[in-house]
């Protein structure tokens, strides 16, 4: 299955798809950066080599968000399910913008809805969390291509 993949992978629509996805997720992890803390303010704060890890470490998110909605894509094509490593990567996201993203507006609204929890202030502007958040979508991509490989579930035909 993972030939026929391949083979998906190198068509024009999935690199478009690809691109798009990409270029999103890049903008939702780089707005969430921002709320944390503009780039310039770390670098500031910081020093560059924050900023530039933080930049890399986007694109690195980015591109395995899209890479996870690539085999959902062909996942539900193939076999007209969704792999189920695919939902981390949107999990992400939501673990982004409730850490290392604009902490203390996420409080203060669900605050005001009755939700109570605090984040764990962690030093260089929360490059810990990103690390976490880049955990799970490794193990997103890496449970989406076994479900592609060796399937969700399988058939038992009966001899006749």
């Amino acid at each position: 299955m993972l030939s026929v993949l391949r083979k998906e992978l190198k068509t024009k629509k999935a690199k478009r798809e690809g691109i798009l996805f990409f270029l999103f997720f890049l903008i939702i992890f780089s707005t969430i950066d921002y709320l944390n803390m503009s780039y310039q303010e770390m670098a500031i704060e910081y020093g560059k080599l924050l900023v530039g890890t933080n930049i890399v470490l986007n694109i690195i998110m980015s591109s395995g968000t899209a890479f996870m909605m690539i085999l959902s894509n062909f996942m539900i094509k193939m076999k007209a399910i969704e792999p189920k490593g695919t939902k981390l990567g949107i999990f992400s996201i939501y673990f982004a913008i409730l850490t290392y993203g604009c902490t203390p507006c996420v409080i203060a609204l669900l605050a005001n809805i009755g939700i109570t929890y605090s984040a764990i202030v962690l030093p260089f502007a929360g490059l810990p969390y990103k690390f976490m958040t880049l955990g799970l979508i490794a193990i997103g991509i890496a449970w989406s291509l076994y479900d592609i490989n060796k399937g969700a579930c399988k058939l038992k035909l009966k001899k006749s």
